[in-house]
């Protein structure tokens, strides 16, 4: 994880000792949403699991969805880059996918729990959501490439929303939304490049 993410919160700059708090307490989010489930999950809770008051964990976060929302940017923003290489944009935008993905899927409980929060309402959640949403973008930006039409990373980005959302509602398993994205963004790129074509050829 890069230094300039672990040094900087949503609320303020962090100092040394204050980035160590904010690990202890997003590593003990982590056990206990695994152990207890979103639903159940508390600040209070978290804070207790990490050896800390609860006024020191809301000195840092101003809700659960807050946490879950901060352990999700961190992981995201710890992916490794999108290589610049030879191979097509659906191969590049393929691996793309599947590593987003993959923070999720092997942790359903978390999984869950991170989709809920990210729908939430204040203002330090809609600042990470904006965080998380500019990251997803440029990811898939690079893996497309510089040609790439801007329909069709919006097309891309809605895919991957929609696929979240539909594991989230329970109505496919968030195992299964990996390979489903994957073909539903193979699927777009043909269609992109089609239009590409036809608009060449009108010209």
């Amino acid at each position: 994880m890069s230094s300039d993410v672990t040094a900087e919160s949503t609320r303020r700059r962090l100092t040394p000792r204050q980035i160590e708090m904010v690990h202890r307490l997003t590593e003990a989010a982590l056990e206990e949403v695994r152990e207890s489930g979103y639903a159940n999950l508390t600040l209070r809770n978290v804070a207790g699991r990490a050896g800390v008051a609860p006024a020191t964990a809301y000195t840092y976060f101003s809700s659960k969805n807050h946490l879950l929302t901060e352990i999700f940017w961190r992981k995201l923003h710890a992916l490794p880059l999108v290589a610049e290489d030879d191979r097509p944009p659906a191969a590049r935008v393929a691996n793309v996918l599947r590593d987003i993905v993959s923070l999720i899927v092997s942790e359903p409980e978390v999984a869950a729990g991170c989709t809920a929060a990210l729908l939430g309402t204040d203002a330090d959640v809609a600042h990470l959501r904006r965080r998380v949403g500019a990251e997803i973008r440029a990811r898939l930006a690079a893996g497309l490439g510089p040609a790439a039409a801007p329909e069709v990373l919006s097309a891309l980005e809605f895919a991957y929303a929609g696929a979240l959302m539909h594991a989230g509602m329970g109505a496919t398993s968030y195992e299964n939304i990996a390979e489903g994205l994957v073909s539903t963004a193979e699927l777009i790129m043909r269609g992109g490049d089609l239009c590409l074509a036809v608009q060449e050829e009108k010209k």
